[in-house]
């Protein structure tokens, strides 16, 4: 896989326009191939996601884990 890091900023993705040169960028940091522009993004995503959960204090996530902290559902 070809390096993830962008080689301008990245665009605010709150309109579709943003997001789809967000898109391109994603794909062409692949060469072009969109099945491993994809693959590259779970990737991404399992790592921020690791990352974050490592933040997250063991204690908070112990209770979350046994269903310890109930937050209102509406």
């Amino acid at each position: 896989m070809s390096n993830l890091k962008p080689e301008t900023p990245a665009p605010n993705l709150s309109d579709a326009a943003s997001l789809d040169a967000a898109a391109d960028q994603a794909i062409a940091a692949c060469g072009g191939d969109a099945r491993e522009a994809v693959k590259a993004l779970l990737i991404a995503n399992e790592f921020l996601e690791r990352e974050m959960e490592e933040r997250v204090s063991r204690g908070y996530v112990r209770g979350v884990k046994h269903g310890r902290f109930n937050t209102y559902s509406g």
